[in-house]
């Protein structure tokens, strides 16, 4: 799979959701443990390439309860998509589900996915940001597909 293309990275207060900074490509290079440090802040990311996957507002976090890497984004699609989408993440997830939320907003036609990142097959604290981003790249992928029925 390409490498995921990054237009925007922020790195956000989660009191207030407003930018502290933006964060340049050197950025990526930090382990993503960078989010346990710093659990006040998540980071934004804007990609073409999650667009063509139909993702909106990608970001990254720790959860301050559990203290798990999470991955919180929209997903445009429909509402009986339902256990199509669910099934493929627990899939994923591999059936380790604390924190993994799925809610669809009938006025948006918009899934809200909170998915832990840390079950996922790969994932490890020690990896870079864009390691971490990569690999979220290639299970959106996967689900990408799955959508379409390919």
């Amino acid at each position: 799979m390409n490498p995921l293309t990054i237009e925007n990275l922020e790195i956000c207060a989660k009191e207030t959701e407003e930018t502290i900074r933006e964060a340049d490509t050197s950025f990526l290079l930090e382990p993503i443990s960078y989010l346990k440090s710093n659990i006040a802040e998540f980071l934004y990311v804007a990609s073409p390439d999650l667009d063509q996957y139909k993702v909106d507002s990608l970001v990254l976090e720790v959860d301050d309860i559990f203290g798990t890497y999470m991955a919180l984004f929209g997903l445009q699609g429909r509402k009986k998509e339902s256990e199509a989408i669910r099934s493929f993440i627990e899939e994923q997830l591999q059936q380790q589900l604390l924190g993994f939320s799925l809610s669809f907003s009938d006025n948006e036609g918009l899934w809200e996915v909170n998915m832990p990142l840390d079950p996922i097959q790969g994932f490890d604290e020690s990896m870079t940001i864009e390691q971490t981003l990569q690999l979220l790249h290639e299970v959106l992928g996967g689900l990408s597909k799955m959508k379409a029925g390919k």
